[in-house]
């Protein structure tokens, strides 16, 4: 303690701290381009995972209602198949599937890609079963009673 009644206190930090429970590092691939900022629009991959009628050169005004215009669009449809997902929720729901299969079942939720739809008590021609996933790639139609 000094004359002015402050008292010294110095931290200790140790050198390395030791994990409980290690967690195991995931290294991804670097993208192509050299900062690896994402991947080329122009490539095969891209093009068949992001189809899309906005051409990805520069656009003139004209163009540029047009994008505004399909974006716009797009947000609209987006936002009524997001609360068409919502108003499934705990409803019995058919589905028409390749193979002319016809399921029933109490939809849960859908994974944020939309690639699968969880269910409950999933009537299909076999049997019921109790819980499932639906892939979406194999569904052609669902309907709902409101």
């Amino acid at each position: 303690m000094d004359g002015l009644g402050v008292t010294a206190v110095t931290a200790i930090k140790p050198d390395r701290i030791e994990m409980k429970n290690p967690v195991n590092v995931l290294r991804l691939p670097r993208g192509p381009d050299p900062n690896s900022r994402g991947f080329d629009p122009t490539s095969p991959r891209y093009i068949a995972l992001c189809p899309s009628s906005i051409p990805a050169s520069t656009a003139s005004s004209t163009d540029l209602k047009s994008i505004e215009e399909e974006q716009r669009l797009r947000t609209e449809l987006r936002e009524r198949f997001l609360r068409t997902l919502i108003a499934m929720t705990d409803k019995q729901v058919h589905f028409s599937m390749y193979e002319k299969v016809h399921v029933q079942a109490k939809f849960g939720a859908s994974d944020i890609d939309v690639l699968n739809f969880q269910v409950s008590d999933l009537q299909t021609p076999l049997g019921v079963q109790k819980e499932a996933l639906l892939r979406c790639q194999d569904v052609i139609s669902c309907s709902f009673d409101l």
